[in-house]
């Protein structure tokens, strides 16, 4: 008696287009240059017109405010402190003191490791590891520099391949997984605020006092006293984790949006600290320093036109060093952090100042 054979699966296929479904660049977030951002070294200097992708339309004058400030004091002075993007796996041993040992060999290995991530890339590098051991489980962080790309993907496949390395010479470990959380992606932390994650950038202005009370309408006494009752003692009792700053997350998702950035990076990006201090002749010393930005000039979204023609504006295309064109582009993202910071606070010192701006911009009608 014949049986009825089972009927082959068909091949996966493309999914069908969906008319109900838009294109990928059909959702128009508003996008305008704002600036020029003026930077004085000792990195980059020059200045530029600076993209920023937002529905919050009042972030456009603000920044363009900060920027017109500090430009008339010479520039921004921004630095690129440290690179290392980084992926932590997970490893299985079969108890606290075997996990004890193999923390012992993988911080031993370092130069053998480095030699077995480079061979996963021509541009991904591995930099440093840090472990932590939570009894039998180990966490190894692993730190990359990634060339112009943000390196998500360059940093778990190196990562991946040094896994593979670390249990085929320590048979009595077990994979755990790729992502042990230590990394730490896309999520508020204390590791990434004290190793750092992506770029660590710092950026200064020193603001001559004529100048904040022009441009800005206040004192540089006012914008310090606010800078640290708001930024340091309310984040303080707000329980923030290693952030004292008032609104680093708005200027950089619009600058995210603009230029091609994986967005849900603002979460560890929005992690820093602005300083703001009157000097003994009453100037204003201001500072944002971000340890966790996360971008790059290559990969994923930095092909579609809008994005292209924003970099390529931005100087950030031309051919360099590996690696140069992404710390250009940290470094012009941190000087307009700074911009929005600066003008927000400043903003903030004059009562009614925030709320009628945001109404006149936002809702004309209302005012």
């Amino acid at each position: 008696m014949n049986q009825a054979q089972p009927t082959p699966a068909a091949a996966p296929s493309a999914p069908a287009a969906r008319p109900d479904r838009a294109p990928a660049e059909s959702l128009p977030v508003p996008l305008r240059f704002v600036g020029p951002v003026q930077l004085a070294g000792p990195d980059l200097t020059g200045s530029w017109l600076v993209p920023l992708a937002t529905y919050e339309t009042p972030l456009w004058p603000s920044v363009e405010r900060g920027a017109r400030a500090t430009a008339r004091a010479g520039g921004i002075r921004a630095m690129v402190t440290a690179e290392n993007m980084t992926r932590s796996i997970l490893l299985d041993a079969p108890d606290a003191a075997a996990a004890a040992d193999l923390v012992r060999f993988i911080q031993d290995s370092l130069p053998a490791l480095r030699e077995a991530a480079a061979s996963t890339s021509r541009f991904a590098r591995l930099q440093d590891v840090h472990c932590e051991q939570l009894g039998h489980l180990v966490f190894a962080r692993f730190a990359f520099t990634t060339g112009d790309a943000s390196g998500h993907n360059m940093a778990t496949r190196a990562s991946d391949a040094l896994m593979d390395w670390i249990l085929a010479r320590r048979p009595e470990a077990r994979y755990g997984s790729i992502s042990g959380n230590l990394c730490c992606d896309k999520k508020a932390s204390a590791v990434n605020g004290l190793l750092g994650r992506g770029k660590s950038v710092v950026a200064e202005v020193l603001l001559p006092s004529r100048l904040v009370a022009r441009y800005l309408h206040t004192t540089p006494k006012k914008i310090a006293d606010l800078c640290w009752r708001k930024n340091w003692a309310g984040s303080t009792l707000a329980g923030s984790l290693r952030s004292a700053n008032a609104h680093f997350a708005n200027m950089l998702l619009a600058f995210y949006l603009a230029t091609g950035q994986d967005a849900a990076n603002i979460v560890e990006g929005s992690q820093g600290f602005t300083l703001a201090e009157e000097t003994p002749d009453g100037d204003l010393r201001f500072s944002c320093t971000l340890p966790n930005l996360i971008l790059g000039t290559v990969g994923n979204g930095k092909n579609l036109p809008a994005v292209t023609e924003n970099l390529r504006r931005l100087d950030c295309l031309d051919p360099r060093a590996p690696g140069e064109n992404a710390c250009r582009l940290s470094l012009l993202c941190a000087a307009t952090v700074l911009c929005g910071e600066l003008s927000l606070l400043a903003a903030q010192t004059t009562p009614g100042a925030l709320v009628s701006s945001h109404l006149r911009l936002e809702r004309p009608s209302a005012t």
